[in-house]
């Protein structure tokens, strides 16, 4: 049949036996921009927030947080539940979950059941996302529907980011600050009822060997006790003993995770040889660098509307379409010229553009205006973010074996992750830091300007990554058949 594609369901979870990859697709791409609309859409609503519940200073930044580091802190475990247990058993499970807790963050009465709710929800999009990619890849492995395919994903991906600070606005200023929460709760019933419908029983990963629990424990604790923290250092500087014993015990649970995973007898959370991959590699360090210059773009380019030009939150929202819009025509433009051209050629050129669009961001003026100093670098850096995302998450589940495609999509996921966490608090320090305590729009301005260019100078490290890292295929991915992933270890 057309379209459709049988598949045996060997574990008894029931649901649609045939795939369909329309629906699929569309259920991945509400998945991806309602994961990406969270990280921003909360933002603009936290001083109505603060007032409606109560919050303190300190305490309102766990809103952001304790989404940040669930969702981070958990990520390889969801991606090796994905393998283990099945993708679409586990995808059904965070959409329930994350479309519960958005649910109960709207109906929350006190602030602790408001960063609850987005601890859960945190939870929730650890098991989403990496599932959700490695439909993706496992639904669309070669040629032109995997580069269409990922076209989509990079669209709704970064168009969630963007449109979350637009949506965020709107809603704050004419709904109220509860609906920030409550409008994921249509989206997530919208994408279950998809992947009900569309998205095949996959067969569970071999489960032969014992799970590694230790390693499960060390990676989730390390890669917590690293976003937490990072994402402290709007409180405790850098070198601060909070700071840097957090930081520190961190490294030692990765390191003795890393030790454990390479001489477990169980089956490990991440085999190391994915790492062998220099695709895999290459994606997840480009990930990080571009995830850490994204988070901090839309932070500063907000902050310097509102705090300098003095506009609202709805027309703070409104003047980010052009970014967003951007970003979804670069996603288009990659599709077409990923029939011809090489991923990595776009992931350089891409690269490049963006390094100029922040560059040209980071000459804000005091005195600016949305047309002289946003408008341009703002379609800019869109259209350079849209070219990037597809092929970017392409290379980087291209080759995996098809048991190992949720932990590929895990690390992509945690690299990007972490890049915004630490993108946002070493470039929001640098920026604090030239800004100092006499906020003025002047030195407000200033301080944003060197954010963004520091930013620019990481995408430049970006696209140096990705020319000595990434192989340079022969062909576009479309025109060549790709090695069909085996249940092999590579």
């Amino acid at each position: 049949m057309s379209g459709m594609y049988r598949t045996q369901n060997e574990h008894g979870f029931r649901g649609s036996s045939t795939a369909r990859p329309g629906l699929t697709l569309a259920a991945v791409a509400i998945v991806q921009f309602m994961v990406s609309l969270d990280l921003s859409v909360v933002n603009v609503g936290l001083p109505e927030i603060a007032a409606g519940l109560g919050f303190g200073a300190v305490g309102l930044t766990w809103v952001i947080h304790a989404y940040a580091l669930t969702f981070g802190g958990l990520l390889l475990l969801g991606g090796k539940a994905a393998d283990r247990y099945g993708r679409k058993r586990v995808l059904v499970f965070g959409l329930g979950l994350f479309g519960l807790a958005s649910l109960l963050g709207g109906l929350a009465q006190e602030p602790g059941h408001l960063v609850a709710a987005r601890a859960v929800q945190g939870i929730g999009a650890a098991a989403l996302a990496p599932a959700a990619l490695a439909l993706l890849a496992t639904t669309f492995p070669e040629g032109r529907a995997r580069v269409r395919a990922f076209g989509v994903w990079s669209a709704t991906n970064a168009a969630g980011a963007a449109f979350g600070v637009l949506i965020g606005g709107l809603l704050t200023e004419y709904a109220g600050w509860r609906w920030v929460m409550f409008v994921n709760v249509p989206m997530a019933v919208a994408a279950l009822a998809m992947a009900w419908r569309g998205v095949a029983a996959d067969r569970s990963g071999a489960r032969g060997g014992r799970p590694d629990v230790l390693g499960a424990v060390l990676a989730t604790a390390g890669m917590t006790l690293l976003v937490f923290g990072i994402v402290r250092t709007d409180r405790y500087a850098w070198t601060s003993p909070e700071t840097l014993t957090t930081l520190a015990a961190a490294v030692v649970l990765l390191a003795v995770f890393v030790l454990v995973e390479r001489t477990t007898r169980r089956e490990p959370l991440v085999r190391l040889g994915l790492f062998a991959h220099r695709s895999v590699l290459g994606a997840s360090l480009y990930t990080l660098l571009v995830g850490s210059t994204m988070s901090s773009s839309f932070y500063f380019a907000s902050l310097y509307l509102q705090q300098v030009l003095g506009h609202g939150p709805a027309l703070t929202g409104v003047e980010f379409l052009p970014m967003a819009l951007s970003t979804v025509a670069g996603s288009v433009l990659a599709v077409e010229l990923g029939y011809r051209v090489a991923p990595r050629t776009l992931l350089v050129g891409g690269g490049l553009l963006s390094a100029a669009g922040l560059a040209w961001f980071g000459l804000l003026s005091p005195d600016g205006a949305f047309t002289t100093d946003v408008l341009g670098p703002s379609i800019t850096v869109g259209i350079a973010f849209g070219l990037c995302l597809g092929p970017l998450i392409s290379i980087g589940t291209a080759g995996v074996a098809s048991h190992e495609s949720g932990t590929a999509s895990a690390l992509l996921n945690s690299a990007r992750q972490l890049g915004a966490a630490l993108g946002l608090a070493a470039l929001g320090t640098a920026a604090a830091d030239r800004t100092g305590p006499a906020a003025t729009p002047e030195t407000l301005a200033d301080g944003y300007g060197l954010g963004l260019t520091l930013g620019a100078a990481l995408l430049l490290a970006a696209v140096l990554v990705a020319l000595i890292v990434l192989r340079h295929p022969g062909t576009p991915q479309a025109d060549r058949p790709e090695a069909v992933p085996t249940d092999a270890p590579a």
